[in-house]
């Protein structure tokens, strides 16, 4: 399922716009650069402002508009939120307020555990605002009303994660605790409901074990921009190489370089960009 307003006229070599409320979409961007390597790529990652998951729905339609916005600015031909709290409470807003295509990462990931899934039961973890939004739930049963989908808040990974404790045993009680009672359930699939929690992935394949298959919002997501792309006739010329530039709402680059390592990424320099109410 795409999601896509009417595109302005633009240069086919303009970047796909990617931004998260982080550095955890960068799992989103590499996935691009892999599967298409001739689009450049401008990702924005709001570490000002850093985590989405626990704010309101009316600040986070408002960050993401504003990152929005900044994407524009740097001529981006689509907006990839490759932000699942954003994906699940701003998208309806940025419909109303951008003229390009704009890809979640919800509905991508909700039809590949619906193909992924044996017996229809299916678990979510993410923060708690993605969660709370029940955004899943209704794109899982939208394509499958038969679907039995149980969700999980887990607050404390992210943290976790851009401490760069993939594989740490705090990690593993943290996913024990909230996996514990999903797989109780029996779910023989599990949606990785949060753009970081790729960067954990062998972590949460322990926690689970081989009986669960993984549903990677991030590949999911980079197959939905290839195929948006295709139909809106906006992909660059396949003669082209692609380059990715980053920039952050906050001199942090401490994960980000753990986050570059870890997905084989060569950012380079990191540009700033300002945004109202840093915290």
């Amino acid at each position: 399922m795409t999601i896509a307003g009417s595109p302005l006229p633009t240069g086919h070599s303009d970047p796909i716009g990617v931004f998260d409320s982080g550095i955890g979409g960068l799992t989103v961007a590499a996935a691009l650069q892999k599967l298409l390597p001739s689009e450049n790529i401008f990702y924005i990652g709001d570490t000002a402002r850093v985590p989405y998951g626990g704010k309101s729905r009316r600040t986070i339609e408002r960050y993401s508009v504003e990152i929005g916005g900044l994407l524009l600015a740097e001529q981006a031909k689509m907006i990839v939120v490759a932000c699942n709290t954003a994906s699940a409470l701003a998208v309806p807003r940025m419909l109303e307020v951008f003229n390009v295509p704009i890809q979640g990462v919800v509905a991508p990931g909700a039809s590949a555990a619906l193909k992924k899934t044996q017996t229809g039961k299916i678990g979510v973890i993410g923060t708690r605002a993605t969660i709370a939004s029940g955004a899943y739930e209704r794109a899982i049963r939208a394509e499958n009303p038969d679907a039995e989908v149980y969700s999980a808040a887990c607050p404390l990974l992210v943290p976790l994660i851009e401490e760069g404790l993939f594989d740490d045993t705090i990690t593993d009680q943290v996913l024990d605790r909230t996996l514990t009672p999903l797989l109780a359930k029996g779910i023989d699939t599990l949606v990785l409901g949060c753009t970081h929690y790729p960067l954990a992935r062998n972590a949460i394949a322990r926690a689970v074990g081989g009986g669960v298959a993984l549903v990677d919002s991030a590949e999911n997501c980079a197959l939905a921009v290839r195929d948006v792309l295709q139909e809106a006739n906006l992909a660059a010329p396949l003669r082209q190489l692609g380059r990715m530039d980053v920039a952050l709402t906050d001199a942090t680059e401490g994960f980000l370089r753990t986050a570059e390592k870890a997905l084989e990424l060569n950012i380079g320099d990191v540009q700033l960009r300002m945004v109202q109410n840093a915290a």
